[in-house]
């Protein structure tokens, strides 16, 4: 989807660490991601989750160590190269959905009037709204709200995608069909980054950080994250634990 192809890493995380007053949220963390795939961040809340995804899109600015997207430096200008969908929905309740939409697609430079209504219309008709189109979001349930705000995230076709706990309060219908979305977004190669603390929303990633106080604790697929744990049939939440206990024991 981006208009350039980028073949560098789409993420560079080195060495990170930032402070809210005393409390540490994120502690030296470095973490690399490939452009083109789904990669989660796992952890449980207050793992620096939403502080590392606001640092990575230039609305936090690391008091140690260097980040990069899509080779340089997060800032305004760069901001047209990424779609962010916070976990708190930043759509305006009294707007219609198309409203909303058309807002966002121009913020990030969609200025050609024909081209934006384009853009805007396949959006919405994507995430299944096109029949609430002109309803107040104030009208809308729950889902209908999260399903607005990766369309305002997604308008302009970002070639990075950060989501901050996208699938939370979703049913298991619309949360399958979040993910099949995501899937057709990483096979058009965008980057897809995802913090949650659910291992359904784990499983359906490429490859996955485990994150605790501020760290990153263990990387790799789920596959290998699995495998690691050394016993048949191991889940997720059996690796995670696994990683836990293994990191207290080291520094035991």
């Amino acid at each position: 989807m981006a208009e350039k192809k980028f073949t560098g890493p789409a993420v560079e995380v080195n060495k990170v660490s930032f402070n809210y007053d005393k409390l540490k949220a994120l502690d030296e963390l470095s973490l690399q991601v490939p452009t083109g795939i789904s990669f989660g961040l796992l952890g449980p809340n207050g793992a620096g989750k939403t502080t590392l995804i606001r640092v990575l899109v230039g609305l936090l600015s690391p008091k140690t160590g260097s980040v990069q997207i899509l080779g340089q430096k997060p800032s305004r200008k760069s901001a047209h190269l990424i779609g962010y969908m916070p976990q708190l929905h930043s759509i305006y309740s009294e707007l219609s959905v198309r409203q909303n939409v058309d807002f966002f697609a121009r913020v990030y430079l969609l200025s050609d009037k024909q081209e934006r209504a384009k853009r805007v219309e396949e959006t919405i008709r994507l995430v299944g709204l096109w029949e609430r189109r002109d309803d107040a979001v104030l009208k809308l349930s729950g889902g209908m709200k999260q399903r607005v705000s990766l369309a305002c995230a997604i308008v302009h076709n970002p070639p990075l995608l950060f989501l901050d706990e996208p699938t939370v309060g979703l049913d298991p219908e619309l949360r399958v069909s979040f993910w099949e979305h995501f899937t057709g977004l990483t096979r058009q190669g965008v980057t897809i980054i995802i913090s949650s603390h659910t291992m359904d929303d784990a499983a359906h990633c490429n490859r996955l950080a485990f994150m605790r106080d501020g760290k990153v604790i263990a990387q790799g697929s789920p596959d290998e994250l699995q495998e690691a744990v050394g016993k048949p049939l191991a889940t997720l939440e059996d690796a995670f634990l696994y990683f836990i206990h293994r990191k207290e024991g080291a520094s035991a």
